[in-house]
């Protein structure tokens, strides 16, 4: 790249007569001129059309052509890259053109789809203006130096140069006129009718020297200069002249053919510049992917295939959207619906990743990279302000109805590196005949076990490829020796604590608890291994004697609150098919025990979760509380002083979203060790500070569930569905979980619930499907080896089953040399998830606003980054820059740090609903944060569009943009951001319509359900939670309904 300072127009003037010696000279240097631009030009070189006004030989007043030059670098005009049809007309005093000036009509040079409103690009470069007289040239200077800063020494020698040339004209105009010969047609005119066009020159030291302007084909004989330079071709991306497109165009039309990187007489082609018309241009391959470059570049370097393109990262850069976010002096409004909305047919665009690099990568669902690549230095990812890491869910594919490959325990046992432990995968290559093998990772050579030899073919590759799923498949799961284990695999557990205050009776918590519980105990997996138990407290605790051979349950109470202890040291957790009649008669019974007695709101939940622990303590399992108010007895008691609003905007604010008493992080730390999970179910009314329960949850690797001010009949679905859900999904149980890279890089953080054992292990007392954890990678060494990368995942856990078993996913990653190419192989829906957990954390140890404006620093360093990756004329002032693979990501920040975790401050969010929202966050999956920070807008006015079906299946109905300008008043509808829905309707909505929604729901609230169509999809597990949203919300008419990420099939 480089940089030319902005010179200003020369214009021909009248000249005086020449002698005879001078006319020869002239004529003898421009046939030299001619020979060597005939010479220089490339065969495709672009012919420019004579200047309006220049005829050869013409002896009359003279035309005057004017050339605006060199406006390439320097400030430039703040006019927006404006998307109006006006856009190709400069105003007067632009820097691009003079006053009355057209600006060069130019088209968009992208691969995606022109924005709306954008004129059609057009081919033909219109003519330049003419000017009037040749006196205006000081006014038309002045003009176009007037647009710029002080010029500086080089623009001061310029412009006295230019000042010289005026005066020589002047002198000559002053001069007798003396009577010159014809001139043939197609000749430069004499001196006095020449243009003087304007042309940057490089002096002696190549392209970086300075550049002045200098006349092609003269010199004046009075004042001899440098050897004669004939003038460069034209750079690709400029107009002839040197005159680079002004702001608010882009340039496609037809182009000479592409120029040699440095040539004589010219420059290497800006970034954002191309050869060729743009309907020529050959699709760009993909980052690090086999691709053939465009016409006319080098071919491959020696020993290098034929699929390199040494130009790849230059096209990447090439591929980039605008779109105007200022107003300029002639930038027209924008129209809201021409910003990019992640909704209808771009939402499943906006939602979907990077295609793999290898056919055998794991699934994106397990493992979904924000660069489908890596940076292949230090310096390279210090340019990169956006995460580098892998959003993980390594138990995806149960939720997506998956089968993993598993792999049997054979005499060979689990066949891994000796040195860095990476499990065998389709990446490894073998040697020596297939008797040993090279691990990717580490790059070790290994000793195949007897066992597992097998031939090679041709390729080198293994001929029992295919019958071995861990040589082909990028998931596998294998069957873990007993070398693996500490102890025998536990079974499932279940263990209850219900609050029984006087609160939870009044709220009906205690009945929708026990009815749920007691739907499904045949639902719980483990069959016959499945423990459970029950604890009950108030102002005291109550245990439940349910062993078998009773046919009652037996209560004993325990009133010290401040050392707990047992009462039974067995009979505490039973089986369940054993003891089931005794549990359905404890379940049964439950909702009418304390309903009378209870008359005191204290609740001693500290002391409750203490003896919880000494049942669980020597198995371990899941724990499941119920609160309904705040805790006030025993250990862990919590203060309702801590809901300070004052505090926000100090320094003290982060102290509101942490713990203060120490009790929950050792007790979470006790619990993590001895494989126990904490799950929270909380429906108080008024704060409970969650802030501080919810690390329990969190270094477990548990869920919280909010439900402000429950109230039965209101809550209770809502509740009932999401502890059915939390029951009855598959479970890993006392799990473990690494994650291992190339050599070069290294884990450097996870974001998640998690206890972390080492630097690369994390504690699991138990995962399922709805788990997310995020990682970002490092850089360990300054430079990456190796043209590929590989991350790899490895999750060791005790199935319902008792099996215990090694989950794996593997992927590969190219090595990106470029900047270009690491913005166009991004993920900006992973990108978005990531930076939302790293917002998440940054509130726990800074105010709310230092972690929105974190978020949005790094989008805008991003944005900046890539935006200096184009010429001066793209990077027009007030125009947004971005590619097109982040192309949403600005609007689904801007949605984040307005949702409930970093939204504002106390007084719009309550303080337990921010805390619940948040540790959402921390685990929700991709589409889940997408969906909180851009809601689903639905229509509800059209009921044949909601209840479409398509080969007996129901058909989702598309979305809506989430702006108030897609939402028309006679219309309702349904706004769904994972969390809550809410019916929004328009002031001349339809009364007809209301009014038998109204009936609709008052019939439900009855004995019989709604008469609205239910409907039973046999599709996909998405589209049956986007169905039951909808339908749910159609019940309930006007009613707000509240759900969280983890509420499944309500219907």
């Amino acid at each position: 790249a480089f940089t030319a300072r902005p010179v200003a127009a020369a214009v021909q003037g009248g000249m005086g007569p020449m002698s005879g010696q001078q006319q020869q000279l002239q004529q003898h240097q421009m046939q030299h001129v001619q020979q060597q631009q005939h010479l220089q030009q490339p065969p495709t070189q672009h012919l420019q059309q004579p200047m309006a006004g220049s005829t050869g030989g013409s002896l009359g007043p003279p035309s005057v052509g004017v050339r605006p030059v060199g406006l390439q670098g320097g400030p430039i005009s703040s006019t927006a890259l404006s998307t109006s049809a006006g856009a190709g007309t400069a105003g007067a005093g632009m820097p691009n053109g003079l006053p009355g000036a057209p600006r060069p009509a130019i088209g968009h040079h992208s691969t995606s789809q022109l924005q709306p409103g954008l004129p059609a690009a057009s081919t033909a470069q219109r003519p330049l203006q003419q000017h009037p007289h040749p006196q205006g040239f000081p006014q038309q200077q002045n003009q176009v130096l007037q647009q710029y800063q002080q010029p500086g020494p080089m623009q001061q020698q310029q412009h006295l140069h230019l000042h010289q040339m005026h005066q020589q004209q002047q002198q000559h105009q002053a001069a007798p006129q003396a009577a010159q010969p014809p001139q043939r047609p197609g000749m430069a005119a004499p001196f006095s009718q020449a243009a003087v066009n304007g042309v940057l020159q490089p002096l002696q030291g190549g392209p970086s020297a300075h550049m002045r302007p200098t006349a092609p084909g003269f010199m004046p004989a009075s004042a001899p200069g440098p050897p004669m330079m004939p003038p460069r071709p034209p750079v690709p991306g400029l107009m002839p002249g040197g005159v680079a497109p002004g702001p608010g165009t882009v340039q496609a039309s037809a182009l000479p053919g592409p120029l040699a990187p440095m040539q004589p007489g010219g420059l290497p082609p800006p970034p954002g510049a191309f050869s060729g018309p743009a309907a020529a241009l050959p699709p760009l391959p993909g980052a690090g992917f086999p691709g053939t470059g465009p016409v006319g570049m080098p071919g491959p370097p020696p020993g290098v295939t034929a699929g390199y393109d040494a130009y790849a990262g230059q096209k990447l850069v090439e591929q980039f959207e605008a779109l105007t976010v200022s107003s300029g002096p002639s930038a027209m409004p924008t129209d809201a619906y021409a910003y990019p909305h992640p909704a209808g047919l771009e939402r499943a665009v906006a939602r979907s990743p990077q295609q793999p690099y290898h056919p055998g990568n794991c699934s994106s669902d397990n493992m979904r990279p924000t660069v489908m690549g890596v940076p292949a230095s230090t310096a390279l990812r210090m340019r990169w302000h956006l995460p580098l890491g892998v959003v993980v869910r390594p138990m995806a594919d149960e939720a997506c109805g998956r089968t993993v490959p598993i792999i049997p325990l054979g005499s060979q046992g689990i066949v891994r590196c000796r040195r860095c432990r990476t499990y065998m995968n389709p990446f490894c290559s073998w040697v020596d005949g297939g008797r040993r093998f090279k691990c990717n990772v580490c790059g070790m050579m290994n000793e195949v076990p007897v066992e597992y030899f097998s031939t090679l073919d041709g390729s080198g590759g293994r001929r029992d490829v295919l019958e071995r799923p861990e040589l082909s498949c990028g998931t596998v799961e294998w069957v873990a020796p007993q070398e693996y284990m500490v102890r025998p695999p536990m079974p499932p557990v279940y263990f209850f604590c219900i609050d029984v205050s006087q609160a939870a009776y009044a709220c009906g918590l205690v009945e929708v608890v026990c009815n749920t519980i007691k739907a499904c105990l045949d639902k719980l997996p483990g069959d016959e291994r499945t423990l459970v138990g029950f604890l009950t407290y108030d102002s005291s605790l109550h245990f439940y004697n349910i062993k078998p051979t009773l046919s009652a349950p037996q209560v004993l109470v325990v009133g010290e609150v401040a050392d707990p202890f047992l009462p039974l040291p067995d009979d505490l957790l039973v089986n369940l098919k054993d003891s089931r009649p005794v549990i359905e008669a404890l379940l049964e019974a439950l909702p009418h025990s304390y309903s009378n007695t209870a008359t005191s709101n204290d609740c001693a939940m500290g002391p409750a979760l203490q003896a919880a622990f000494l049942v669980l303590g020597h198995v371990g399992g899941k724990l499941l509380l119920f609160q309904a108010g705040l805790p006030s007895l025993g250990p862990g008691t919590l203060k309702p002083s801590r809901d300070n609003l004052n505090l926000y905007n100090t320094d003290k604010e982060p102290t509101l979203r942490v713990p203060e008493d120490p009790f929950f992080k050792s007790f979470a730390g006790e619990a993590s060790s001895r494989q126990i999970t904490l799950d929270i179910f909380l429906g108080t009314n008024g704060y409970a500070d969650l802030a501080s329960l919810s690390h329990i949850s969190k270094y477990t690797c548990g869920q919280v569930y909010h439900y402000p001010g429950f109230h039965a009949p209101r809550d209770g679905m809502k509740l009932s569905a999401e502890l059915q859900r939390n029951l009855t999904r598959p479970t890993a149980w006392e799990a473990v979980m690494r994650i291992r890279c190339s050599r070069g890089l290294k884990i450097s953080s996870f974001h998640g619930h998690f206890f972390n054992r080492s630097t690369d292990l994390l504690a699991l007392p138990t995962c399922d499907p709805d788990k997310v954890f995020g990682v970002q990678i490092s850089h360990e060494e300054t430079l990456v080896s190796g043209p590929v990368a590989y991350v790899q995942c490895a999750l060791l856990y005790t199935n319902s089953n008792g099996e215990r078993r090694i989950r794996v996913h593997t992927m590969m990653l190219p090595v990106l040399s470029e900047l270009s190419e690491l913005y166009r192989a991004c993920d900006g829906a992973a990108i978005a998830c990531l930076l939302a957990k790293l917002g998440v954390e940054k509130s726990h140890t800074a105010k709310l606003d230092d972690s929105r404006q974190a978020l949005l620093g790094k989008l805008s360093l991003s944005l900046k980054e890539y935006r200096l990756l184009h010429s001066a004329h793209v990077r027009t002032p007030g125009a947004l820059i971005y590619p097109s693979t982040l192309k949403y990501l600005p609007v689904y920040l801007l949605g984040l740090i307005k949702a409930t975790p970093l939204k504002s401050t106390g007084r719009d969010v309550p303080a337990d609903v921010r805390s619940a929202a948040a540790h959402a966050l921390m685990s929700a999956t991709v589409d889940d944060t997408l969906l909180l920070a851009y809601p689903d807008v639905y229509q509800l006015t059209n009921r044949d569009v909601l209840c479409s079906t398509k080969d007996n299946q129901a058909v989702v109905p598309d979305t809506l943009p989430a702006s108030l300008h897609a939402m028309q008043p006679q219309h309702v509808y349904l706004i769904d951001n994972g969390q809550m829905l809410v019916l929004w309707i328009g002031h001349g909505a339809s009364v007809q319509w209301l009014s038998q929604v109204s009936e609709h729901r008052h019939a439900g609230s009855n004995t019989a359900k709604a008469p609205v169509p239910c409907i039973r999809v046999h599709g996909s597990h998405t589209d049956l939670q986007h169905l039951t949203r909808l339908s749910c919300a159609v019940q309930s008419g006007w009613y707000t309904l509240q759900r969280t990420l983890g509420c499944r099939g309500v219907l």
